[in-house]
Formats: C-alpha cells, structure tokens, sequence
C-alpha cells in the first residue's frame, strides 16, 4: 500500500505502482472476500461486504491507494477481534489436568486394582496415598490426614480429615492414606462442574460486541442503498449521464466507507492494552478494557489475592511461669525447640516455625525419636525431655497417662482466643520424668498483602459502592482478614459454585462487578463475572487462562489503575466515534448539496481517521 502511494505521489512507473496496489488489494483483501461470500450465501449483509465494495469503487474511481488502505485497517480491526481466541479451550484443558485419569479400588479382601474412573460406580472405595490427587468426589471411611483443597475452596491451610469428613476431587491428600467411598460419578464431580461452569459462563458474548454485531447489518445496508438510489435516480429522474452520478456515487460510498469509526476503536483499545501492559496490567481483549468502565461492585478471593498465600509464624508465646531446668523460658528458647522438633515435619506449619527460627538466627539442637499423628501433633526428644506440639484434638486424648499439664486450661484459653481471631493455633508442652508443662503456644496465618487495605480504599474513592471476600476459608480466618481489609462484607467456607452464585446476586444487586482471584477455585466466578481479573504471579493455569485481565505482578494496586484506564478508555472511544460519525455526516451533506469532489472527500475521510488514530495513541501515555 505504502509502496503504491509513493508511487503514485511521485508519478513513479505505472506497472510497480499497480502491482503494488494489486498486492496490497489482494493480501488486504483475502479474508474480507472469504467472509463477504460466506455472508451472501447465509443472505445477510454486513461491513464486509460494504468494505470490500467500497475498496473496489475507490479502484474503480481511480483512487486505489484510499482503497488499499481501506483493506489494511479493516485487516487490523479483524485481527483485534480474534485476539483473545482459544483462551476457553486452554483453560479446560487445565482444569482436565487436575483429575487423575485413574483410581486404586479396594477390593472386599483389601486388596487394590487400578481402574479408569469412568468405570467406578457409586459406593466404590477407593485407596488415596500420600501425595496422590483425590480421583472422585467421596466421603473418608479409614484413616486420618491433611488434604490440600486450595485448588477446589481456596482454603490456605491444609485441612484435617478422618472418617466421615468430606472429599473432593482435585484435592491433594497430604500425609496419612485414605480410603474414600465414592459419593459422585467422575461427571458430576467437583471438577467435572467446575469445567461445565467455565465453559456456560465464556459462551456469554460481551455487551459490545452484541452491539457491533446489531449495528452492523443495518449500517452496511443503508449505505449500500444510499450509494444505489445515487446512481439510479440521477440517471431514471433526470437524466444525468451515467459517468457523474457513478462518480458521485462512489465519492459517497467512499466518504460513508467506516474508515475511521474501525480505526478508531483499535487506536484506543491497542493503546490502552499496551500502555497498560507496561504498567503490569494485561488486558485479554478490546472489550474488556471498555467494559471494565462499568464496574459498581468488586469481589475478592481471600488466599493468594488479598493474603500473600503463604502461613507464616505469626506469634509466640510463653506461659507465664514456664520454666526448664528452674530458668525461666524465654520466647527465643521456644522457637527453637518447637522448630527443633519440626524441622524432621513436612508439615506446613512446620516449615513456618523453622522459616522463623532461621530468619531469628537460631541455633536449632538435634531431635531424636520424632513422631507424628496426622492432622494432630508431633513429638520428639530434645535435650533429653520430649516436645509435644500439637493443636487442642492432639491433647484432648490420655496423652500423658492421667499426669496433670501445668497450664494447660490457661492455654487451651489463650488458644481459643487465637482460633477466633482468625489464626491456626498450636501448644508446645514439655515432658520430662517429674513433671508436664505447657511451655507456651503458637499461632499461623496467611498474611494481608501490604497494600490490601489501600487498595480497597483506593476503590471506595473510584466510586466502587460494594466491595467483599469470597472465600472457602472457615468463617474465623474471613472475618479478621475482611476486618484488616476494610471490606464492606465477606462470606466463608463457599465452594465454587457458591461463588458464583453469590456473585450473581451481587451484579443483582450493585451492578456489574470484578472478581479477583488465583486460583483453580475461583475459575468459574471469574468467567461469570463481568470481568474476571487473575493474580499473574501467583494465579494458577486455569484463573489465568479464565480471567479477562491480569495482574502480571500479584499488585493489588493495579486493580484501580485498570478502573482508571477503562474509564480514560471510554472516553476516549465515546470521542472517536463522536469525530468519526461528524466527519462521515459532514461529507456526506457535502457531497449532496455542493457535490464535493473526490479528493477533498478522501482528504477528509483519511483526515479523520489520522485524527481518531492520534487521539486514541494519546493512551498509550495515561497515568494516574
């Protein structure tokens, strides 16, 4: 295109400045064409096949370098609609990924076959060991263990399991075996229903582009008859020679052709998704970045999107009056004996404790005779006496044969109130040959990412009305994050498809809203939101894939900065398209009453377009 323009400006060789232009028509052109016949043969008529006719009556005017450029930016506007395609079947694809294609089923003489799950029934027991994924939904009929179930509810602490608790597929067991009596065929198991909602919720079309696809049929439709009824009624009413009201007529149609209104949206939106991405900001599509202009509502996952993800040690304390050896203990004496004994765990509270010991510089003595129960406590001699650290179900049985613990109701006291606000508490009890005490107690939780709570206000001073926690963590650890937060409401321990069904009703209620989220959990409330945003550092495949913007940084700040693009955005959009109807208007009563020429109708179509394109590359700059 540019080739035949310079060749054409400079009266350069007819025959290059043609097989330029033939180029630029025919590479331009392609898939407008394929997609014009494909509208014909469905009998319907669309800004394909007005492109494609304005591009052939600028040929045919003699203006091939207006109508290669025609083709060019209808190209560009082709490709931005495709941009976000094949997002779905990536994230179905990564959903599918966390079920195991089989099952250890127990036998009635205990022993196990491997089975495919389509072919284990209801009321099969099947065997999870130790690292495997959980294959179905189920109930615990023998053993105790922890089970990850971040990737299904979000929780950010392994929970305990024993007989009759539930499980879930997708879930990882983490210590002890299990055996699971299937509750759930693998097509209605949690991740069956997970992959079923995310594929429901992306067939939705966004609202713009239900209205393009409205607008478009009778745009291309009216200019198409505007352009016939010029050359017709000229020529049958009066009789005017059928070279000038061609003439005219493609004039028109060239002037109507909507250049500028499909640049204008690209320019806006490819600068604002640029721009934004600078900043750590990615947008999956040009209709995300209007439509998060309309948000009234904004709906937070608790772990790995308002907390860091991680359990940290987040306090100690000594009983008053524990001592050992008649030194009174100190709180540096009992980290390092609780991260004595759980530097020989794999348990994550015990990787907390030795983290914090070795950011202290604690020397850390050697354990011997470690032990451990599953979802309780471990034990093991240090200094010659033995360290118990468990949580309260640890101590509730005889555990030291009918010996009082000094202090054990001050304790079990204290850990109450550490339960109930919002922390996973554990004792470390001291037992030697006279005598069992409670040395102190200790307390986890997933931290608040720094900037949480300014995030939230930040939202508040955008005119967001309604911001909240979804979370599947128990109702203890939501509520005191929601309180550090600032947020106006937060609901606990919900499985994904409670989220979704509560965030429906907060659209219901509020308006459109923003789901924020990391994880596999969150996947469907991210599709079904109108507009899914992913933490990106720290995001799972599946909400990454899912969501419509991501958060490249795990900054919580950048929730606003993308509010404050799309509304610059739109703007910016409701400006462009304001340019480009008034100068398509101005020509065309132009045309009609003075009967503009050709040339002055390209300048100012081609005008209005450098004029949108400006304009919309002015985003590519915005900052707060």
């Amino acid at each position: 295109m540019m080739t035949g323009g310079l060749l054409n400006w400079f009266d350069g060789p007819a025959g290059p400045m043609w097989a330029a232009f033939g180029v630029a028509y025919v590479f331009g052109g392609w898939e407008g064409t394929k997609a014009s016949v494909h509208s014909l043969r469905a009998g319907t008529v669309d800004i394909d096949i007005l492109m494609m006719l304005a591009a052939l009556g600028a040929l045919i005017i003699n203006a091939p370098f207006e109508g290669a450029m025609l083709l060019f930016l209808f190209s560009l506007s082709e490709v931005m609609q495709d941009y976000a395609m094949g997002r779905s079947r990536r994230a179905i694809h990564n959903l599918m990924a966390l079920r195991p294609d089989e099952a250890k089923v127990v036998r009635p003489d205990g022993s196990t076959e491997t089975m495919p799950l389509n072919a284990i029934d209801i009321d099969t027991v099947v065997r999870v060991r130790p690292g495997d994924t959980v294959p179905l939904d189920g109930t615990v009929t023998k053993g105790e263990s922890t089970v990850d179930q971040s990737s299904v509810t979000g929780e950010s602490v392994p929970v305990d399991k024993q007989v009759d608790d539930p499980v879930y597929a997708g879930t990882t067991n983490m210590s002890g075996s299990l055996d699971i009596r299937v509750t759930r065929s693998v097509h209605e198991s949690t991740i069956a229903r997970l992959i079923d909602m995310v594929e429901a919720a992306q067939r939705r079309q966004a609202p713009t582009q239900q209205l393009l696809e409205r607008i478009e049929q009778p745009y291309a439709i009216g200019v198409l008859v505007v352009t016939a009824l010029f050359v017709l009624i000229p020529v049958w009413g009066w009789g005017e020679a059928l070279p000038s009201a061609f003439y005219r007529a493609m004039t028109l149609m060239v002037a109507a052709s909507p250049c500028a209104l499909i640049i204008s949206t690209p320019a806006a939106v490819l600068s604002a998704i640029a721009g934004a991405a600078r900043r750590g900001v990615l947008y999956k599509g040009g209709a995300y970045v209007e439509a998060t202009a309309d948000i009234k509502a904004v709906a937070f996952d608790k772990t790995g999107t308002l907390t860091t993800g991680d359990t940290e040690l987040d306090s100690y304390t000594v009983r008053s009056g524990a001592t050992v050896n008649g030194s009174p203990v100190s709180e540096a004496d009992l980290l390092r004996w609780a991260a004595a004994v759980q530097q020989r765990s794999e348990h994550h509270l015990a990787a907390a404790t030795v983290d914090a010991a070795q950011t202290h510089g604690l020397a850390l003595p050697e354990a011997q005779h470690f032990d451990s129960e599953a979802g309780k406590g471990v034990r093991a001699t240090v200094n010659g006496d033995v360290i118990h650290i468990g949580n309260p179900r640890y101590y509730a049985a005889d555990r030291f044969s009918g010996r009082p613990v000094v202090g054990m109701e001050e304790a079990q006291a204290a850990v109450q109130v550490l339960q109930d606000a919002g922390t996973t508490a554990v004792l470390v009890v001291q037992e030697t040959d006279e005598a069992v005490q409670v040395l102190g107690w200790m307390s986890f939780a997933d931290q608040l990412r720094v900037n949480a709570a300014e995030t939230v206000n930040r939202l508040r001073a955008l005119g967001i009305k309604h911001i909240v926690m979804l979370t599947g963590d128990n109702e203890a650890v939501a509520r005191a994050v929601a309180e550090k937060a600032g947020l106006d409401a937060y609901y606990a321990e919900l499985l994904p498809e409670e989220k979704v069904d509560l965030l429906k009703k907060i659209e219901d209620t509020h308006g459109p809203a923003i789901m924020v989220g990391d994880g596999v959990n969150d996947a469907p409330a991210l599709a079904t939101a109108h507009i899914g945003i992913a933490m990106g550092g720290a995001g799972s495949d599946v909400a990454l894939e899912t969501a419509d913007i991501a958060l490249m940084a795990d900054d919580l700040s950048k929730i606003p900065y993308a509010l404050r693009m799309s509304q610059a955005a739109r703007r910016t959009l409701r400006v462009n398209f304001g340019l480009a109807f008034g100068a398509i208007a101005i020509m065309l009563v132009t045309i009609v009453w003075t009967g503009l020429p050709l040339p002055l109708a390209v300048i100012g179509h081609e005008g209005s377009t450098v004029l949108v394109s400006l304009n919309g590359l002015r985003l590519l700059g915005f900052r707060e």
